[in-house]
């Protein structure tokens, strides 16, 4: 599906030009097909073209007053080895998604933006936590203290039993409570909760 591109000229580069036409790739660099700017109140001159997306063309402008003149709002600029200038150079964007998809996209990309405001901790420092089930965690989006605390044990159950029979023998069930005190910063207090829960054991 073709996409409308507008192209512009500021008043610097117009100068005493009051007339411009846009040629290139898009018209076969033919004058007699150039496309006519239009006139702003701001004094640039301004030409809507329907190109295809994906495909990259070059371009320039030819003034009233015999000028030849670049824009500076191109991709970039290739030097002609024929007739010795620079071409100004555009790549048409690809239409990525409908409104549809451009929305959920939209909210995808929202929800890492609360997740940098959640600090990564420590959750080996959680009795009962060695680094490959702090990483089994944090594959299921459980990167710190506080986000542990509000976990149930029925659900870090289930991730240890998905990552396989050797984590079964694990059990999560004070690991809430311990990170919660974490979270907290109530460290002697954990540090007294694990005295007890490796007493117990």
């Amino acid at each position: 599906m073709a996409t409308k591109v507008t192209f512009t000229l500021s008043p610097e580069i117009v100068g005493e030009a009051t007339e411009a036409i846009l040629v290139g790739d898009f018209n076969n660099w033919n004058p007699n097909e150039g496309i006519g700017l239009k006139v702003q109140k701001d004094g640039t001159l301004k030409a809507t073209v329907t190109l295809e997306p994906g495909q990259t063309y070059q371009y320039r402008y030819f003034l009233n007053d015999g000028r030849w003149v670049n824009d500076g709002n191109a991709d970039y600029y290739y030097f002609d080895p024929v007739y010795h200038v620079d071409n100004c150079v555009i790549t048409v964007p690809e239409k990525k998604a409908t409104t549809k998809k451009a929305a959920v996209l939209k909210e995808t990309e929202a929800e890492p933006a609360s997740k940098a405001t959640t600090k990564p901790d420590d959750l080996t420092k959680i009795e009962g936590i060695g680094k490959k089930i702090a990483e089994l965690l944090k594959n299921a989006e459980i990167e710190s203290f506080e986000q542990l605390s509000k976990a149930t044990p029925k659900k870090l159950k289930a991730i240890l039993e998905a990552a396989g029979s050797k984590f079964k023998v694990h059990d999560p069930a004070t690991w809430p409570k311990q990170a919660k005190l974490a979270a907290n910063g109530k460290w002697e207090e954990l540090k007294k909760l694990q005295a007890e829960l490796k007493g117990g054991k």
